[in-house]
């Protein structure tokens, strides 16, 4: 493993794979009365957020607690950074304060990569502008293999506002990888013109496409892109692109639904698919822990050697 997790593109197929059986071990943690190893004691993790994100917050400042690390969790507003500091100057107090481990989400695509010049500890990317979201990847990659067994050979859609979106990007780079089939499927205008350089396959059908797939991956329809008329308005992008449960009808039997959350139901999913058996989403949630303690470990105990995991 590299010291930093930045991009999907930082981890080989070897690496992939030991993340997601590391977090195979991981999982029992979750289910013991007392949900904590020692295996991070006396490291320091901080999360970073210049970006809301409630849910890959919380699973980042549990999977470092399950770990028995100290956690801080340094939010943009009513901080320094509010009032005008920039992301030097905050790396550099990090830095003073000794932090192990930097988790970051960050509007600007990049600043992940920026902030491995100023801190010595391990950088992990939980989001950067629309370039990439690669611990979302991993966490999906993990649920895909959980419930079907592998993750070569599968069909799978990634649906949607694939233009604005992290997690598609990171998903395709590593489903391809782990030698998948993945389709980008959503309007033209929110297909990235170098998608095919993902090595994926590009559709504007969604129907053509669901009766040959494994997983329907669907993505969050960002309203706040809708001002900037991507599509002519949000009736219409769910009548064409929308999972309804007529198209659910079109999938194969096992198919899995996915979507990386928060959902705009009766948008891109409608509320009565969402809670389908097959739809995984909080299983999602729940392997999300597994996977960040995983990374966590690996990145931060693993490099010590097995006596990480003692006591």
């Amino acid at each position: 493993m590299n010291k930093h997790l930045l991009s999907i593109n930082d981890v080989s197929t070897e690496d992939i794979l030991r993340v997601l059986d590391t977090a195979e071990s991981f999982r029992e943690v979750g289910t013991r009365v007392i949900k904590k190893v020692p295996a991070l004691r006396g490291r320091t993790v901080v999360n970073l957020f210049y970006e809301d994100s409630t849910r890959t917050r919380i699973s980042f400042e549990l999977a470092a607690k399950r770990l028995s690390a100290d956690v801080i969790n340094f939010s943009t507003s009513g901080s320094s950074v509010a009032k005008g500091e920039s992301l030097k100057d905050t790396a550099l107090t990090l830095q003073a304060m000794g932090a192990d481990a930097v988790v970051i989400r960050h509007s600007s695509s990049g600043s992940p990569y920026q902030l491995t010049k100023w801190i010595k500890g391990s950088v992990l990317n939980a989001g950067d502008g629309t370039h990439e979201h690669p611990t979302q990847a991993l966490l999906d990659l993990y649920t895909i293999r959980e419930k079907l067994g592998r993750l070569e050979g599968l069909r799978i859609a990634i649906i949607g506002d694939v233009l604005h979106s992290r997690v598609a990007r990171s998903l395709s780079l590593g489903l391809v990888k782990m030698g998948a089939e993945v389709t980008l499927v959503g309007p033209p205008t929110l297909i990235p013109p170098d998608a095919p350089a993902w090595g994926v396959q590009v559709s504007y059908d969604i129907e053509s496409v669901l009766p040959k797939l494994e997983v329907c991956y669907m993505l969050r329809v960002q309203r706040e892109r809708q001002r900037q008329q991507y599509f002519p308005s949000v009736r219409e992008y769910s009548r064409l692109f929308g999972l309804t449960r007529a198209r659910v009808a079109m999938l194969p039997e096992g198919a899995l639904i996915m979507h990386p959350g928060p959902m705009n139901r009766g948008v891109e999913i409608d509320s009565d698919v969402a809670d389908l058996p097959q739809a995984v989403i909080e299983a999602q949630v729940t392997n999300g822990i597994a996977i960040r303690m995983s990374l966590l470990y690996l990145l931060l105990g693993g490099a010590r050697g097995e006596e990480a995991t003692d006591g």
